[in-house]
């Protein structure tokens, strides 16, 4: 999903992705990464046109893909403090919020991102599943940012 036209008679904007090109949107979303053509390197976020980012690899092909939905907490930590900009704090004031290192199923890669809204550091372990899930994150002039954050399953 990408922002639309807010030209005239066009009204505002849907739901816009904070990082265009970084995630998809819907009921099941997904990051996405770029697989490199020459080893077949997986990564994320996607850097089109980059050098592969295996040291072994000369590769600049990549092709966009999906990556998985689901994954295991590897680490965990919550963020008592309020990030420097850019960073545009979504209460004011400022409350802490939960982070996941996330190993990804299928992928074994691992990305950090928030923590789902209700979700604290007492709600995570090292292994749960997770499961990666849209928010909005701030609201300029009636239109909702975007971005991925990950929940819990409730699976053991």
């Amino acid at each position: 999903m990408t922002a639309t036209d807010t030209g005239p008679g066009r009204g505002p904007a849907g739901p816009v992705p904070v990082v265009d090109g970084w995630f998809t949107t819907g009921d099941a979303p997904h990051l996405l990464g770029s697989r490199c053509a020459a080893c077949g390197t997986v990564a994320f976020p996607p850097r089109p046109g980059a050098l592969c980012r295996n040291p072994a690899c000369r590769g600049r092909e990549h092709a966009t893909v999906e990556l998985s939905r689901t994954g295991t907490v590897w680490s965990y930590t919550d963020a008592q403090y309020q990030p420097p900009p850019p960073y545009v704090p979504a209460t004011d004031p400022f409350e802490p919020f939960a982070l996941a290192a996330v190993e990804l199923a299928e992928e074994r890669l691992v990305v950090l991102g928030q923590v789902a809204w209700g979700v604290g550091v007492d709600d995570l372990r090292v292994g749960a599943p997770v499961e990666l899930v849209v928010e909005p994150l701030y609201e300029v002039d009636g239109v909702a940012h975007l971005v991925w954050r990950w929940r819990p399953t409730g699976e053991r």
